[in-house]
């Protein structure tokens, strides 16, 4: 018995500057692919130990992954691709892919799902298994091309392993068993706010999730994936959707729809309303008056630049702005400038500099280009920027930020990296001799994923919204090819519950 495993992973923010590469996805192919992905925090790392565990050959043409950014090069998507049919081609009884859902090429709307048709075209009849992103925006083209679509059901993502047994188990039913499953897609005209989709707190987002658990356990049911999907990209079937795996179509169609009817009827939960940043900002300011004496910090999430939806961890305005108001005791970053950290780099600790700090980046798809930020501080450490994160999300992988650099101010330390960082761990500043919990105020670009560290170590959370390409003002995107109308962009949307059965 032979499975093809691989893992090609990508959110696609069609605002986003930022180019994506082949080199962005640091890709393993072959062995090096299979030794990449052995005992990782993913869905490919579960589907490894299932076929172990069936004593099945293995090919794992590649193991991909790339910070969310703009589009995916083309030549970066069909080398990746072209791996993983040619390993299809050569023969095999099931196929597991670790993808995300939302990847967006050069020439391609639907990665997925071009790429699931090619491999369907080369393995008619074999069974082929997905675990997909909650954040993917499922398409009909990967509806009919995969037998199996099993979305994460947390955000942050705590269950990429989880959701690779779930998926290895049903194709584990398909060998044994036989059994031929049917699909259904429920796509309300939906475009849903990443920050509302937090599924560890109450709201319409866990509401919907834990419909999708009470429904799996109903009979003839065998996933439920409600996916929030991405919104900050400009195609036809961005948005919410329900996908539901049944041993029937007449079973899969009726839950999709009830729940596609329940999330509808819920819609207004999925909504995020922006406050005005110098409100925000003043909003920390009396939080931290209000906590005097308790420890931990404020902590303050520029949402609007965050690198884990393609942000350019650039934008100075939520810095800029606690400087304006006079707050004292900030602890900022990672702020991605590379030229910032090579010029505190060559004067060296203890050297004064004054330079222009982030904006460095023009926006053009949103209008904002923006000057640096003119600051005057002491160059306090300077680093290669690598740690460890602890956990909960990708827990044990090494990360790196490329060199680092602190800027100290009278009312800040701020931590500049050569690249755009995601907050998963303390150790992003713990890693350059800051500790982060003694601030008065922490800034961190981030949504979601700092949550689960930062958030139980803080005495309030105020959530900052800077001029980024991943604000939640859908008010700064021109949408040219979404399919309309959709709520909340057409507050009159009307829509009556639909299932596409596969």
């Amino acid at each position: 018995m032979r499975f093809v495993i691989a893992r090609l992973n990508h959110e696609t923010n069609t605002f986003s500057p930022l180019p994506t590469p082949l080199e962005a996805f640091s890709p393993h192919f072959g062995e090096e692919a299979r030794a990449a992905a052995e005992g990782s925090i993913t869905s490919m790392g579960a589907f490894l130990d299932f076929a172990r565990a069936r004593g099945a050959e293995v090919a794992t043409p590649v193991y991909a992954h790339a910070n969310p950014s703009g589009p995916v090069s083309d030549e970066a998507f069909e080398t990746m691709a072209a791996a993983i049919v040619d390993a299809v081609a050569l023969g095999c009884d099931a196929i597991l892919l670790d993808l995300h859902g939302a990847m967006v090429t050069e020439s391609l709307h639907d990665g997925e799902g071009e790429l699931l048709e090619r491999v369907r075209a080369a393995a008619p009849g074999i069974p082929i298994g997905v675990a997909l992103d909650l954040h993917g925006n499922i398409t009909g083209r990967m509806l009919d091309n995969a037998d199996l679509l099993v979305g994460f059901k947390t955000y942050p993502h705590v269950d990429m392993v989880e959701t690779g047994q779930h998926v290895a188990r049903l194709i584990g039913r398909m060998l044994d068993e036989g059994i031929a499953p049917a699909r259904a897609l429920s796509h309300p005209p939906l475009l849903a706010q990443t920050l509302q989709m937090n599924t560890g707190v109450p709201g319409a987002m866990q509401d919907a999730i834990a419909a999708a658990r009470a429904a799996e356990r109903q009979p003839g049911v065998l996933a439920v994936s409600v996916f929030g999907g991405f919104s900050i990209a400009d195609l036809a079937e961005a948005g919410v959707s329900v996908v539901v795996i049944a041993e029937t179509g007449e079973v899969a169609s009726d839950v999709a729809k009830r729940l596609g009817t329940d999330i509808w009827a819920d819609r207004e939960g999925l909504v995020y309303v922006e406050e005005p940043l110098s409100q925000s900002v003043a909003a920390a300011a009396a939080a931290a008056d209000a906590a005097a004496g308790q420890d931990g910090p404020v902590l303050m999430l520029d949402h609007g630049d965050n690198c884990m939806s393609g942000g350019t961890c650039d934008r100075m305005d939520v810095l800029a702005e606690a400087l304006r108001q006079g707050l004292r005791g900030i602890i900022a970053g990672p702020i991605c400038d590379a030229e910032a950290v090579a010029r505190m780099t060559e004067a060296g600790v203890g050297s004064t500099v004054t330079l222009g700090l982030g904006n460095t980046w023009h926006l053009p798809k949103i209008g904002v280009d923006k000057p640096p930020l003119e600051l005057t501080g002491t160059v306090r450490a300077l680093g290669e920027g690598a740690y460890v994160i602890s956990g909960p999300t990708y827990t044990g992988m090494r990360c790196s930020m490329g060199r680092a650099a602190v800027l100290e101010t009278p009312q800040a330390l701020i931590l500049v990296s050569e690249e755009p960082h995601e907050p998963w761990d303390l150790g992003v500043f713990t890693s350059m001799r800051i500790d982060p919990l003694k601030a008065r105020f922490l800034i961190l670009k981030s949504r979601m994923y700092c949550r689960p560290v930062f958030e139980p170590l803080s005495k309030a959370l105020v959530e900052c919204a800077s001029l980024g390409v991943t604000s939640s003002d859908f008010g700064l995107f021109s949408f040219e090819h979404l399919a309309r109308p959709i709520y909340p962009l057409d507050p009159d949307t009307e829509w009556i519950a639909e299932a596409r059965l596969s």
